[in-house]
C-alpha cells in the first residue's frame, strides 16, 4: 500500500506539472503569434486549430500503445514530443515552422493525459479512485492557475525574448514530467478472468464501439465539454467583454473565482459524491450550469449597471467551478469501471478523443453566436444543452451496473432478509 501511495504521488506531481505548462503558456499563445511574431490573427488562429487537430491524429494509436506497451512507454514519449514542440514554437518565426511546432506540441499534450489517467487507475483500487480523480483535477486547475499567474510576469509583447523563454521553462516541464513520473514503475494490469471476451480478443475499437454504456458516456461527455469546457474561455468570455462590456482585467478575476472554487470545494464534494450515484452528481452539474446560464441572461439584461454586471459575470464562472467540481470524481471512474482490463488505454484515449474533439468545436460555435450579435440565441442554445446533458446522465443510469454507479448494496442481516421474503 505504501508503495501504491508513492507511485500515485508522483502521478498527481506530473499531473500538476503538466497543468502548469499548459497554463504557463497557451494563454499567450495567441498574442505570440499575433503580435509578437507579427504574423496576424489568421495565422495564430490557424496555429490552435493544428494544436487540436493534433489530438484528432495520435490519440487512436496512443490508446493502442498503452494497452500493448504500458501507460509510461507512451507517457514518455508524449513528454519528448510535447518538450521539442514547446522549446520549437519560441524559436519559430515564420507560420510554416510554428504550424509544425505546434502539431508536434499539440500531440504531446494529448498523449500525456490518457497516459496520466490510466496510471491513476493502475495505481488504485476502485474504492479510492473517485479521490484520485478529483484531486488530479484540483491540482490540474491549482497548476494552470499559477502557470498562468507566473507566465503573466514573463511576458513582455515587446520583447520576443521574454517568450522565447517561456516556452523553454515549459519545455523544462515536461522534461521534470518524465524525471518525475515517467520513471515511476506502474503496477501491473489487472488480469481478466477467462471468458468469450477476454479468450476473443477483439481489437479495443471494436470493442469500444460495441459497448453501449461507454457511448452513451462519449455523448454525454462530449456534450458537457462542448457546453462548458468549450464555451469558459472562449463563448463566455466573448459574452462577458464584446456583450456585457467586462475589462479584461475583471474577466481575469472571474476565471481566479473559477479556479479557486474549485480548489476550495472539490475534495468537500467527492466525500458528498461518494454517497451517491455518479449519474446523480453529472444530473446535479447541469443543473447548477443551467443557473449558470440564467446567470449569464441576467448579465446581459442588466449590463447597463457596471457593478450588478460584474458581480453576475463572476457569479458565472463560479457556478461553473461547483459543477467541474461535481463532475471531476464521477467521470474517469466510470471510464475505467467500464473498460476491460487489457483494453483501459484504449478507452482512456477513445474518451481523451470526444473530450478534445468537443473542446476544438466549442469555442468556433460559441464565439460565431456572440460576434454576429445574437447572444440570445447563445445562451438559449447553452442552456438547451444543458439541459439536455441532464436528461442523458440519468437516462445513463439504465445502461451502468450498480457498481459502476457507485451504489452501495446495504448489509442486511439475513433474518430481516427471511422476514421481507416471507412478506412477499
Amino acid at each position: 500500500m505504501k508503495e501504491w501511495g508513492g507511485r500515485l504521488r508522483r502521478v498527481q506531481i506530473g499531473n500538476a506539472l503538466s497543468a502548469f505548462g499548459s497554463g504557463f503558456t497557451l494563454p499567450y499563445m495567441f498574442v505570440y503569434v499575433s503580435e509578437v511574431r507579427g504574423l496576424g490573427s489568421a495565422a495564430a488562429g490557424a496555429v490552435f486549430t493544428v494544436f487540436a487537430l493534433a489530438a484528432l491524429a495520435v490519440l487512436p494509436f496512443t490508446g493502442r500503445g498503452i494497452d500493448r506497451y504500458g501507460p509510461r512507454p507512451v507517457l514518455l514519449a508524449g513528454t519528448a514530443m510535447a518538450a521539442a514542440g514547446a522549446f520549437a514554437f519560441g524559436q519559430a518565426a515564420s507560420t510554416p515552422t510554428l504550424l509544425i511546432s505546434s502539431f508536434l506540441f499539440g500531440a504531446g499534450v494529448t498523449t500525456c493525459q490518457p497516459a496520466l489517467a490510466t496510471m491513476i487507475v493502475r495505481c488504485t483500487r476502485k474504492a479510492e479512485r473517485s479521490r484520485a480523480f478529483a484531486l488530479q483535477f484540483t491540482l490540474v486547475n491549482l497548476g494552470m492557475g499559477i502557470g498562468a499567474l507566473v507566465g503573466g510576469q514573463v511576458v513582455d509583447t515587446a520583447d520576443p525574448a521574454s517568450l522565447t523563454r517561456l516556452f523553454t521553462i515549459e519545455a523544462l516541464t515536461f522534461l521534470g514530467l518524465a524525471a518525475v513520473t515517467g520513471t515511476a514503475r506502474m503496477p501491473a494490469a489487472e488480469v481478466e478472468p477467462a471468458g468469450p471476451t477476454a479468450a476473443g480478443k477483439s481489437s479495443g475499437l471494436r470493442t469500444l464501439v460495441a459497448d453501449k454504456a461507454m457511448l452513451r458516456l462519449c455523448l454525454l461527455a462530449g456534450l458537457i465539454f462542448f457546453t462548458c469546457y468549450g464555451q469558459f474561455e472562449s463563448g463566455v468570455a466573448a459574452f462577458a467583454t464584446d456583450t456585457v462590456g467586462t475589462a479584461p482585467s475583471t474577466l481575469g478575476l472571474a476565471i481566479g473565482a473559477n479556479a479557486l472554487t474549485i480548489v476550495l470545494l472539490q475534495m468537500f464534494v467527492v466525500r458528498i459524491t461518494e454517497r451517491r450515484r455518479r449519474t446523480t452528481a453529472m444530473a446535479a452539474a447541469g443543473v447548477v450550469w443551467l443557473a449558470a446560464w440564467g446567470m449569464a441572461l441576467v448579465a446581459g439584461l442588466i449590463r447597463e449597471d457596471a457593478m450588478a454586471a460584474t458581480i453576475a459575470i463572476v457569479a458565472i464562472y463560479a457556478l461553473f467551478g461547483v459543477g467541474e467540481s461535481l463532475l471531476a470524481p464521477t467521470m474517469g471512474p466510470i471510464v475505467a469501471d467500464l473498460a476491460p482490463a487489457r483494453l483501459l488505454g484504449t478507452y482512456n484515449s477513445g474518451y481523451a478523443l470526444v473530450k478534445q474533439t468537443a473542446v476544438a468545436v466549442g469555442p468556433a460555435v460559441g464565439v460565431l453566436l456572440v460576434g454576429s450579435g445574437t447572444w440570445p440565441l447563445y445562451l438559449a442554445s447553452m442552456a438547451l444543452c444543458t439541459l439536455l446533458i441532464v436528461a442523458l446522465a440519468v437516462r445513463l443510469r439504465g445502461y451502468l451496473t450498480p457498481a459502476q454507479d457507485n451504489v452501495r448494496v446495504l448489509n442486511v442481516p439475513q433474518h430481516e432478509l427471511r422476514e421481507l421474503e416471507a412478506v412477499a
